[in-house]
C-alpha cells in the first residue's frame, strides 16, 4: 500500500510512534510518506520505501499566525495525487485529522483517487487540547469523519468518548517497540562515567519532554528520598519548560552534584542500559511510551497509577504503580527494588518479557496493516 503518515517532529510519544510505524511499514514492503514541519525525531538514516515531505508554512503580514493547517493539507494533496496514496494516517488529532479530512475532500473533488483516513489519538490531543471549547467541535467532527479511529490505550478511548461525546467505534492499538533495538546492552564505561566506578551506586533515570504534566518536582522529590537510603545518581534525559525547575530544586535540595542533565537524546538505549530504575510520576499518561522503553531495557519502573500506565505496568510484577501524590510510597518501592538484587532481577526480566509478548512491533504493526486494509478494501 501507499501510506501517508502525518506527525509532529518534536520529542514526544506521538511523533516517535508515528516515525517508528513508518519505518516498520517500509521494512514490510509498503511505500510510506511522512509529513511534518521538520525531520521527525528518530527518523534516522535513509531507508528504502520511506520518504519525508517537509511542510513549509510561509508567513504573510495579512495573517497574524502561520497557516500550518492549510500548508499541511496542500502538501498532502500534492503527494496524494503524485503517489496515489491509499491511506492518510493522522497521528495526533489537532490539526492532523482535520488536514487529512480536508486534503481527502480536495483530491476527491477534482476526480482523483480519494485516500482513506485513519486517525490515531495519542493523549493530550484529546485530554488537554481537544477538550478545549476553542477546538472541541472541529476535533470531534474531524475524528468522526475519519474512516477508522484508533487510540493507544483503553483509558484514552474512554476519555475520548467522555470528553467529546463521540459514538463511533474507536479501536485500541497500543504503542510498540522494535525489541531488536530496545534491549539492554553492556556499556560499562558509560556507567562508570556517572558512578565513578562505585559498584554500590545506583542510577535512577527520567526521560521526558519536561512539560508540567511530567511533574519534574515529583521526580526530584522521589530521588531526594531515594538517595538518603541508597547511594544514587539521577540522569535527566530530555528538554522542555520544566527543566529549569529541576535545576532549581537540585540546588535547594543540595543534590546538584548527584544530578546529571543530558538534554534531548535520539539514542536512549545506551542510557537506559546503564540505569537501575526509571521514575515517571506523571499527572497523566495516556500510554507511557518512555516506561515501555525502560521496561524493554530491563529497567524497573516506578510510576503514577494514571491513564494508560496500568495497561502497561503490572504492579508488583513488571513495575510499581502508586497514586500521583504518594511520593513516599514511590520512594519506598524504589528503595526496596534497588536494595534487593534478586527482586530487581525478577522485576526487570518480567518487564522485558511483557514488552516482547504484548508490545513488540511484530505483534502491533500487523494490527495497523489490518486497519488500513479494512478501510481500503471497504
Amino acid at each position: 500500500m501507499n501510506i501517508g503518515i502525518i506527525c509532529y517532529a518534536s520529542v514526544g510519544g506521538s511523533g516517535i510512534v508515528a516515525t517508528e510505524l513508518g519505518k516498520a511499514l517500509a521494512r514490510r514492503g509498503h511505500q510510506v510518506h511522512l509529513f511534518s514541519t521538520d525531520t521527525p525525531f528518530r527518523l534516522g538514516q535513509f531507508q528504502a520505501g520511506l520518504s519525508f515531505h517537509q511542510v513549509l508554512t510561509p508567513t504573510y503580514p495579512l495573517f497574524r499566525e502561520p497557516q500550518y493547517l492549510l500548508s499541511l493539507s496542500n502538501k498532502i494533496v500534492q503527494v496524494a495525487r503524485e503517489f496515489s496514496l491509499d491511506v492518510i494516517h493522522a497521528h495526533y488529532a489537532i490539526p492532523h485529522a482535520t488536514a487529512a479530512f480536508l486534503s481527502r475532500q480536495v483530491v476527491g473533488a477534482h476526480g482523483g483517487k480519494s485516500p482513506r483516513v485513519v486517525t490515531t489519538l495519542h493523549g493530550t490531543d484529546i485530554t488537554l487540547v481537544g477538550s478545549d471549547p476553542s477546538y472541541s467541535e472541529i476535533v470531534a467532527f474531524s475524528i468522526d469523519q475519519s474512516d477508522r479511529v484508533t487510540a493507544v490505550s483503553r483509558s484514552l478511548r474512554e476519555s475520548t468518548y467522555e470528553q467529546l461525546g463521540l459514538a463511533r467505534e474507536i479501536e485500541v492499538i497500543p504503542n510498540f517497540l522494535d525489541c531488536g533495538i530496545y534491549r539492554r546492552h553492556r556499556v560499562e564505561e558509560l556507567r562508570r562515567r556517572f558512578t565513578g566506578g562505585d559498584p554500590d551506586t545506583q542510577i535512577v533515570i527520567h526521560v521526558s519532554n519536561f512539560r508540567p504534566v511530567k511533574r519534574i518536582d515529583a521526580v526530584m522529590g522521589i530521588f531526594d528520598r531515594i538517595r538518603r537510603k541508597v547511594p544514587a545518581r539521577l540522569l535527566l534525559v530530555g528538554d522542555g519548560p520544566e527543566l529549569a525547575t529541576a535545576y532549581r530544586l537540585a540546588r535547594e535540595l543540595e543534590i546538584a552534584p548527584l544530578v546529571h542533565s543530558l538534554g534531548a537524546q535520539e539514542e536512549v538505549v545506551p542510557l537506559l542500559s546503564i540505569a537501575d530504575l526509571f521514575v515517571l510520576p506523571s499527572a497523566q499518561e495516556s500510554f507511557g511510551l518512555a516506561a515501555l522503553e525502560a521496561m524493554a531495557c530491563e529497567v524497573p519502573v516506578v510510576a503514577s497509577r494514571v491513564g494508560g500506565l496500568p495497561e502497561v505496568i503490572q504492579h508488583g510484577m513488571t513495575g510499581f504503580l502508586h497514586p500521583p501524590e504518594a511520593l513516599d510510597e514511590m520512594a519506598e518501592s524504589a528503595v526496596m527494588v534497588l536494595s534487593d538484587p534478586e527482586k530487581h532481577r525478577e522485576i526487570a526480566q518480567a518487564a522485558c518479557a511483557r514488552v516482547r509478548d504484548d508490545f513488540s512491533a511484530e505483534k502491533i504493526v500487523p494490527m495497523y496493516e489490518n486497519c488500513y486494509q479494512s478501510v481500503v478494501g471497504g
